[in-house]
């Protein structure tokens, strides 16, 4: 393959790689809100009660199940929550009563969940934990998208019918399983690096890292440096070579660094170079 241009290579850079599963796991969240269906159901007889102290210590009493039900009605999955004001310092555990029935009854109301609920501001707790939990599973597109690219790299190993590869390998199983010496992309052993994807040719070992980044950071022009040193070591390592897929606007930001790199590495594409058949030119 000839010399490449960064500027017309960076140019097939894209902006998002998203697939519909990757904004909200409904699956998740409407598992989280029937293992605790009965319980929340059980609190709603709560909602508009002209005496709510007394009906919450009458189902606590009855019903002690239902006290771990409170966390995700303040957006928190943890069974203990810490408030302190000039009243004192509390631990509440909501998985196994350790204060009085009066101390959780001062927690919902400085909490303001009685207010929430004798007030009728909302009809039905399992549809507002329904709501909580889509909120919080919101938060786990990050991880989701990290996946992303691994998956979408690994379709085109698969499509290439790749026949020997391995995902999440460490450097230790790859020097164990094929006996060659990686110390130099590791200080000297010292450090324990994990590529993504490890393929195996006949005569090469392909240590691969793959990575998308929607949104700029300092931690880009980090990953730029450091996978720059990482294909320098490589370089002088017989049978093994470091190949780096990467992706996404956020390197707008870092794009000098991104270029640094991209000029001493014969082995960075991006998600272009896979749809125009990469994966078979490099390993097949």
């Amino acid at each position: 393959m000839g010399k490449r241009n960064f500027s017309d290579w960076f140019l097939n850079f894209k902006s998002s790689i998203s697939d519909y599963a990757y904004y909200i796991n409904f699956d998740k969240v409407y598992q989280n809100v029937n293992s605790i269906k009965v319980e929340l159901n059980i609190l709603n007889s709560l909602i508009s009660s002209k005496n709510i102290e007394d009906d919450f210590r009458s189902i606590i009493t009855k019903y002690p199940d239902t006290l771990k039900c409170i966390p995700i009605l303040l957006a928190v999955r943890l069974n203990e929550i810490y408030a302190i004001d000039k009243d004192g310092e509390y631990l509440y555990n909501f998985g196994k009563q350790n204060y009085t029935l009066e101390q959780y009854v001062v927690f919902m109301e400085k909490t303001g969940l009685f207010g929430l609920l004798k007030d009728h501001l909302i009809n039905n707790l399992y549809d507002y934990v329904t709501g909580v939990e889509t909120g919080l599973d919101s938060n786990g597109r990050k991880n989701r998208g990290g996946h992303l690219m691994e998956n979408l790299v690994e379709s085109y190993i698969k499509k290439a019918n790749i026949q020997e590869y391995y995902k999440e390998m460490y450097r230790s199983e790859i020097e164990k399983k094929w006996h060659i010496d990686l110390s130099k992309i590791s200080n000297q052993g010292k450090a324990e690096k994990r590529f993504d994807f490890v393929v195996k040719s006949p005569t090469i070992i392909y240590g691969i890292e793959t990575n998308f980044y929607s949104s700029s950071g300092s931690k880009l022009n980090e990953t730029a440096r450091s996978y720059k040193t990482l294909a320098q070591e490589a370089g002088s390592i017989k049978g093994f070579t470091f190949v780096w897929i990467t992706d996404g606007n956020g390197w707008v930001n870092a794009k000098n660094n991104l270029e640094e790199t991209f000029d001493i590495m014969e082995h960075i594409y991006n998600i272009n170079d896979l749809e125009n058949g990469i994966i078979n030119k490099i390993f097949v």
